[in-house]
């Protein structure tokens, strides 16, 4: 018969090495074995299929050699029931009256290796297709590994991942009260301190100083250089003077000028000396210096001590106008615009953002790094600071607690599916053939006491049979 005949020993030892796969490229599934992903019944070529996650090659190793172990048993049993079945065969067409245990022992044996073949049907069809015939409703794990995958991620789902569950089991989690008693150890503080500074310093270093320059420059060089800055100067210095916060600039002037009046003796005399007349005397020259140096002594010391002096009045009125001609006056606002540009467009403006960059950057590393540093000294005692209030304000505990739970229902209600779908999408780019081998191998070994069980108890199930109907009808 071929191909299509009973099976024999040689199917069932095929049968007892895991690795050996008599219906390989023959399933019905044409996915199968591709590592073509489907999707909704479409296949998605762009996806690269993925190795099956497995223990390591020795764990592995061990599983096959136990997994052929069972298989090896179970065969044998079937075996030994199909060889006790031929020879009370044999016996019974022998010439002669056959003894009655016969009867008893052929209908146990034949009934075990009936129960044997069924359940080798049933536990090989959920991995390949027994023999290689494409029987419907076989090799169900590579046909079905899809939908098993489906059906795997809506079960944690809906039996895992939901809010409710989520919501009890964080609340009897207990997470404040145990973060805060763990925070309240000084040791603790430490932990944190230690790794904030880690997580800042290398948050620090992982930037590009580029992408920094150009956000300080977006910031603040950029916004600096926007507005005009005539009227909002103007409007500064107009508050400073309503404020009263000039005046000291004007009294500093006024002795700073006194200060440098003191010592311009000898540069008055210098002058004169230089634009005298040749034929003018020299004591008439001194004589005019030192009027002058005394007059210039006086003039600026009376500005320095009165402040209601009209050089001190001149002062101000120049500062008022200056305020005003800054915010109003089309001349000085367009000069300032001309400074401005110089100033946006000067070297030293094109050096503060990778300046200030590299002092920050330099200075928070270091901060970070120091275990000393007043950062690193803030962020732990803030820390132990914080656990301690946790265990002692109540409500602080409950605020946290309700903003944990909430989080985790949040997510529960709103990312479960996304969760939950990485199941299926990524059973469905598992190789069908290795995924049924791997699973095979996970528990196949249980999967042989089936055999075992359906021989034992087929052939207890064929002795009870025949024994009720030997007492009612006899032999």
């Amino acid at each position: 018969m071929g191909k299509h005949q009973l099976p024999d020993a040689a199917d069932f030892t095929a049968d007892a090495n895991p690795d050996a796969d008599p219906a390989a490229g023959t399933t019905a599934d044409p996915t199968a074995g591709t590592g073509i992903a489907t999707r909704g019944g479409k296949t998605a070529p762009d996806a690269k299929p993925l190795a099956v996650p497995g223990p390591s090659a020795e764990v592995e190793a061990e599983r096959r050699k136990a997994l052929r172990r069972h298989k090896a048993f179970a065969l044998s049993l079937l075996i030994f029931a199909a060889v006790v079945y031929l020879i009370c065969r044999y016996i019974e067409t022998r010439p002669g009256e056959t003894d009655t245990w016969v009867g008893f022992v052929r209908a146990a044996s034949e009934a075990g290796m009936i129960g044997g073949l069924a359940d080798w049907f049933a536990v090989t069809a959920l991995f390949r297709h027994p023999m290689g015939l494409k029987i419907p409703h076989t090799a169900i794990i590579r046909r079905k590994k899809d939908e098993l995958g489906v059906a795997l991620s809506g079960f944690v789902g809906e039996n895992f991942l939901n809010a409710q569950l989520i919501t009890e089991k964080v609340r009897q989690a207990q997470i404040p009260d145990r973060v805060g008693e763990w925070l309240s150890k000084p040791e603790n503080g430490e932990v944190v301190s230690r790794e904030a500074g880690k997580l800042t310093a290398n948050i620090v270093k992982a930037i590009d100083p580029k992408d920094a320059e150009a956000v300080i420059n977006s910031a603040l060089i950029d916004k600096l250089a926007e507005p005009a800055w005539g009227p909002p100067a103007g409007r500064l210095l107009e508050q400073l003077i309503a404020e009263g916060k000039a005046e000291p600039v004007v009294d500093e002037l006024a002795k700073w000028l006194h200060k440098k009046a003191l010592t311009s003796e000898d540069l008055i005399s210098k002058l004169l000396d230089e634009r005298r007349p040749i034929w003018a005397p020299r004591f008439v020259n001194e004589l005019v210096g030192d009027k002058v140096y005394r007059e210039l002594i006086e003039f600026t010391g009376a500005v320095a001590s009165q402040p209601d002096h009209e050089a001190r009045q001149s002062v101000r009125r120049f500062l008022n106008k200056l305020a005003n001609d800054l915010q109003y006056d089309a001349g000085m606002i367009t000069k300032m615009e001309e400074i401005k540009k110089d100033v946006m467009g000067s070297g030293a403006v094109a050096q503060i953002a990778p300046t200030i960059w590299a002092s920050a950057s330099a200075s928070l590393t270091e901060a970070a790094s120091d275990p000393e540093s007043i950062l690193r000294r803030k962020i732990a005692e803030l820390a132990v600071r914080w656990g301690e209030r946790v265990l002692i304000d109540d409500t602080l505990r409950a605020d946290l607690d309700n903003r944990i739970t909430g989080a985790a229902s949040f997510l529960a209600d709103n990312y479960a599916p996304e969760v939950t779908s990485i199941i299926s999408e990524t059973i469905e780019r598992w190789d069908a053939n290795e995924a049924s081998d791997k699973i095979e191998l996970m528990v196949g070994k249980d999967l042989q006491w089936i055999r075992v069980n359906g021989t034992v108890v087929g052939a207890l199930a064929g002795l009870t049979i025949y024994t009720v109907s030997h007492l009612m009808f006899g032999a």
